[in-house]
């Protein structure tokens, strides 16, 4: 497999002269440590693959961490998996105090202290190895297929050559793809591709980046100004606050507003306060398409990046008055991120590509019955930089969805699976699921697929889906985003697989910057969903007759039950009976192994009831085949 031609000539001319060449067997190999492939390596090393993961800095986290974007967005009650421990270790560490010090997110946190704690999963894994400072050189494969990779330090003295069964593309902007000619999207989708309404042309317009920053607030009466940045340009940040100079409508808020928007909680003994810094409005936003470069370009491209975040932060502190918040020596890089905060990468041609549809009308196919993880943040784009005109998009309300498992496969490469932003979606899509939770718990899936695949010897394509599925609800993680029922409730996981298999749909309702999906599980079973679990069963000869037609909103009973209980007593682990009462000793056994109450046949019986009377009595429909591709 031939490495790009775009690789920088001076890595090829000093790779001959690496001193130590060394090869490396296992069974996954994760390419990037930010927030998906941090996660992916955490989660493929639980379920017992050798797992290497390799990433260029010494940070893990990306986005999280590395590039400072600390305080989060979305999936404040989709908290499940890896996302809902590393939450819960900043609780620990913060001694259980409020984390939304910041307005913009209810999870904020210093950005070395999210490096602690996913450094610390990491090193609890037995079965993970992590290597710090090496970059990708090039991968290697044969026959469409993914084996590996090589990596060179960043002294460019030491290659690594890793070979694995499966490869996991974690890059910020989707670099491993792009090396094994896998095919792929950078921009704006032609609708006619797509398929949405909402889409206008194809183009190369990409989402602006941000060079964040943290700020420490000193004493009042200190000075803590920069020197004054290479180029800048005050008007550039004119009319980012009510403070500063505006010929427009400005944001409607004052400068002490607009640093609080990213405020971090105080570490236990901390004196001065910290402040993301990673503002939209006339901030430090900035258009750069250098996703297609060579490192070189990447890196003169950062360059201007840095200093327009830098002309920023001393436009606060001379134009707004505000010299006593300086830069936060102690975190990144002496305040300045490591790395972008890049919105948007190459997207992958998948197995699946998931477009805006499936998000506004969930249930409009099959595909969320394939779903691996959750999000509930709206369509959001940042373009305001941009230098020319981006076509007029209007961005729908949507609801909470779920991803499917199709976004992170390949359509054709095998050995490669994908995660980060780099899944495939649509450009619109991608505008929710780059959320750094979304991203989290989708590496999370993405890794525990890879191990299965090489526990079971199996393409990741070809791995059942309700196996995934079964792996991951048992690590806590969100498949269905029924906001109103956390994963403490004892019927979580029945009631995450009814909801897989179709049996009982949510309610998806759009709600701003936390949209939901409610289940309702005090709600009455309807005719309808007593028609769904019929077609739901894989057994013909287990689907009982039923008077009931479609939208059918007539609330059933204990006794329409009994027809599926009858046929399928031979499943059920109970004392058999005979003689005209036995089904009635049927169900009153059934229902006091489950409830623990009285068999009344004339009760309602609540969504939440079902699902557990589902789970416990009919697996088989939980453990039937599920469709990859939606063939409707």
């Amino acid at each position: 497999m031939k490495r790009l031609l775009v690789l920088p000539l001076l890595i090829i001319c000093v790779v001959s002269k690496a001193q130590h060449y060394s090869v490396e067997n296992c069974d996954v190999l994760v390419i990037g440590g930010g927030t998906g492939g941090t996660a992916a390596a955490i989660q493929s090393a639980r379920l017992g693959a050798k797992t290497v993961l390799v990433e260029s800095g010494d940070i893990l986290g990306g986005m999280l961490t590395a590039a400072g974007v600390s305080c989060t967005d979305g999936n404040e009650y989709l908290d499940g998996g890896i996302w809902n421990e590393f939450r819960q270790l900043l609780y620990k560490h913060y001694n259980n105090t409020k984390l939304n010090t910041g307005w913009v997110s209810n999870t904020c946190f210093e950005p070395h202290v999210g490096d602690s704690i996913f450094k610390a999963m990491a090193s609890r894994e037995k079965n993970l190895r992590v290597y710090y400072g090496y970059n990708l050189y090039t991968v290697t494969g044969k026959n469409q297929r993914l084996t590996g990779a090589v990596f060179i330090d960043n002294l460019q003295y030491t290659k690594i050559n890793i070979q694995s069964k499966i490869v996991i593309d974690a890059t910020e902007t989707g670099d491993v793809m792009a090396m094994a000619h896998v095919p792929y999207d950078l921009g704006m989708d032609d609708p006619a591709i797509s398929g949405e309404t909402e889409a206008r042309e194809k183009n190369n317009i990409i989402q602006d980046l941000t060079w964040a920053a943290v700020l420490k607030e000193y004493d009042e009466k200190s000075d803590h100004t920069i020197p004054r940045p290479e180029g800048y340009n005050p008007s550039l940040y004119f009319c980012s606050c009510l403070n500063a100079p505006c010929d427009k409508v400005s944001w409607d808020g004052d400068v002490t507003k607009m640093l609080r928007y990213g405020r971090l909680p105080l570490t236990p003994g901390q004196q001065f306060r910290k402040y993301m810094l990673n503002w939209p409005a006339h901030g430090n936003d900035i258009y750069l398409n250098v996703v297609e470069s060579d490192s070189a370009d990447r890196n003169a491209a950062f360059r201007k990046a840095k200093l327009h975040t830098l002309g920023f932060i001393y436009f606060i502190q001379t134009a707004l008055k505000m010299k006593n918040f300086g830069l936060a020596e102690d975190e990144l890089d002496n305040g300045l991120a490591f790395i972008p905060y890049n919105r948007e990468a190459r997207r992958m041609h998948g197995v699946v590509r998931m477009n805006l549809d499936h998000i506004k009308d969930p249930y409009r196919d099959d595909l969320y019955k394939t779903g691996i993880s959750c999000g509930d943040y709206p369509v959001d784009h940042h373009h305001a930089q941009y230098p020319g005109k981006v076509p007029d998009i209007k961005f729908p309300p949507i609801p909470a969805y779920n991803i499917p498992m199709g976004v992170i496969i390949p359509e054709k490469m095998d050995g490669l699976l994908v995660c980060e932003k780099g899944i495939s979606v649509t450009n619109l899509v991608n505008g929710t699921t780059r959320l750094q939770p979304v991203v989290l718990a989708t590496g999370q899936a993405t890794g525990a697929l890879a191990a299965l695949s090489v526990k079971y010897n199996t393409a990741p394509r070809n791995l059942p889906v309700r196996t995934l599925q079964q792996t991951l609800l048992e690590a806590h993680c969100y498949l269905m985003p029924f906001t109103d029922v956390p994963v403490l409730n004892p019927d979580w996981t029945a009631i995450q697989q009814a909801g897989l298999c179709g049996i009982l749909k949510g309610s998806g309702m759009p709600m701003g910057w936390a949209n939901k999906m409610y289940f309702y599980p005090d709600s009455m079973v309807t005719g309808d969903d007593l028609l769904r679990f019929k077609y739901a069963i894989p057994d013909k000869g287990s689907r009982p007759p039923l008077s009931i037609i479609t939208n059918d909103k007539r609330k059933i009973n204990c006794r329409e039950l009994e027809p599926f209980f009858s046929l399928a007593s031979k499943r059920i682990q109970l004392k058999k009976n005979t003689g005209p009462d036995a089904l009635t000793k049927l169900m009153q056994d059934s229902w006091k192994r489950t409830f623990g109450r009285e068999y009344l046949p004339d009760e309602k019986i609540s969504r939440a009831d079902f699902a557990r009377l589902v789970q416990i009595y009919f697996p088989q429909v939980f453990e039937s085949p599920v469709t990859l591709i939606d063939k409707r």
